[in-house]
């Protein structure tokens, strides 16, 4: 056992001009199974880097164990994928990576298959599993679950809580209640670390939270009141100083000298009642100062004529001719949220563009309503760039609006004139999500929309879709969110 310490960590991009961490203190057990949560953006990935030595800084880190980062950069994907375990962990034997491999529920075959023939699920499931075999290592994991449909995030939960000595970034509350014994928390104003599941971490942060909020009332008339008293003290002196150059009421002119005097006395004494005012209401403030607010979203979806929007009639996908899944059949009519389920590479994603209709080899029929307004909302970022009043002028959307509801997801005004290239990958997804909430549309097709998401981010679109109840179809792996927010599912 021994302690990563982190001792006065100040860093900031060179191209930014405000710092991610500033003077940051915390220590952490490498034994521990750490949960990293927190906003998008606040630097979570970036801490990772720091850990792993991508990134220069200002403080001191301190640790006896070597960092391997997850996931990790396979540069040739066209090896087999035993070659490349090997190339992770060296010194591991192959029935380790098979044993390692039939607790992650993978078949033994791929071993000897190609990398880049692998799923996504299957590519994250074996890297995990050399990463894990380099002993004496502590893993940074950064969003393992992006690949994982349900089914798989619950054994790579369950695999996990067999290991020590990792940090995990996820925003899965359910994947992170099964694998993690501590949760170190980026808040606004510093970083937690607490013992305990995400659930444990929960409660304790809304009762904070609560707390906080029950305070807030009082503290800010508290801080009102202190505003005030502080602009009238400032004033004394003034008055007293421009006495000097006047007329008593008596007739007589002023001492000068005599009212200068005064004047500086109360100058000094009014500066030191301000500073003392000031300190306070800073210390006021500052009770508020990690207050987690998620302000409500609004859609504004359209009536449809007709009761059905989209029906589908023994509709199977194929990929090069093969079939990946049994032909289905169903219908989405006006109210009902349908959420696809199945496992990586059945063709959830690819019957979505369907409905936008994308050109995906496929059989059976698709019948798309006359004049139905779609808002789809895809997995992939990769494509964003520029401002975001380019953005919004080329997705015909009103640029207040955008900006608005991202302000609502916790986006700073400085981000606004950035490129969104430099936005993190929840940043950037959460930009689809605002202009998918900008269109008026009669169904709302969204594609993995919680992907690098935050929390505070899906309890709001929770309240959304609980609230206005839009006619949506959703691929979604987050069983919380997609249990609440889905009124059928239809299984692939």
């Amino acid at each position: 056992m021994s302690m990563i310490k982190v001792e006065n960590l100040t860093f900031s991009y060179p191209s930014s001009y405000d710092n991610i961490f500033e003077n940051v203190n915390f220590q952490i057990d490498t034994d521990w199974k750490l949960g990293f949560i927190g906003r998008n953006g606040r630097g979570k990935t970036t801490f990772l880097n720091m850990l792993h030595g991508n990134h220069d800084y200002k403080g001191k880190i301190t640790s006896s164990v070597q960092f391997d980062y997850f996931p990790y950069d396979v540069s040739d994907k066209s090896r087999n994928t035993g070659d490349i375990l090997h190339e992770i962990c060296p010194l591991a034997e192959e029935w380790e990576f098979m044993r390692e491999l039939s607790y992650l529920e993978v078949d033994l075959d791929v071993l000897y298959r190609p990398f880049e023939t692998l799923s996504g699920g299957e590519q994250t499931k074996v890297l995990l599993a050399a990463l894990f075999l380099n002993e004496g290592h502590f893993l940074l994991i950064d969003e393992p679950t992006n690949h994982l449909d349900i089914n798989a995030r619950k054994i790579v939960s369950k695999y996990l809580n067999k290991k020590k000595g990792f940090i995990l970034v996820s925003h899965d509350r359910s994947f992170l209640d099964g694998c993690v014994d501590h949760i170190l928390s980026l808040n606004r104003a510093n970083i937690e670390v607490q013992s305990g599941n995400f659930s444990s971490w929960n409660t304790n942060f809304q009762r904070q939270q609560e707390f906080e909020f029950s305070q807030n009332e009082r503290l800010q008339k508290d801080i009102k009141r202190l505003q005030q008293s502080a602009r009238r003290t400032s004033s004394w002196s003034d008055k007293t100083e421009s006495s000097k150059y006047g007329v008593q009421s008596w007739g007589l002119k002023a001492d000068r000298g005599y009212v200068g005097h005064k004047s500086a006395k109360m100058m000094k004494r009014s500066k030191a009642i301000e500073a003392r005012q000031r300190k306070a209401i800073e210390e006021k403030s500052g009770l508020l100062k990690n207050v987690e607010t998620a302000e409500s979203l609004k859609i504004s979806p359209l009536t449809y004529h007709s009761d059905v929007l989209v029906s589908f009639s023994d509709v199977a996908v194929s990929y090069d001719g093969n079939i990946v899944c049994q032909p289905i059949s169903f219908e989405v009519r006006k109210g009902d949220r349908v959420a696809l389920d199945g496992g990586n590479g059945s063709g959830k994603s690819s019957l979505l563009k369907l409905i936008v209709s994308e050109t995906i080899e496929h059989t059976g029929v698709i019948t798309v309503g006359s004049g139905l307004k779609i808002s789809y909302l895809p997995q992939d970022t990769s494509h964003l760039c520029g401002t975001l009043s380019d953005f919004a002028e080329k997705s015909n959307i009103e640029e207040s609006i955008l900006k608005t509801i991202l302000r609502k997801m916790d986006f700073d005004r400085v981000q606004f004139e950035k490129d969104i290239s430099d936005f993190s990958d929840g940043q950037k997804k959460k930009v689809l999500i605002a202009k998918s909430l900008c269109e008026q549309a009669h169904l709302y097709v969204w594609d993995e929309p919680l992907n690098f998401i935050d929390l505070y981010c899906r309890m709001q679109l929770e309240q959304l879709i609980k609230k206005f109840s839009p006619t949506m179809i959703i691929v979604e792996h987050d069983k919380i969110f997609r249990d609440m927010a889905a009124t059928k599912t239809v299984q692939l």
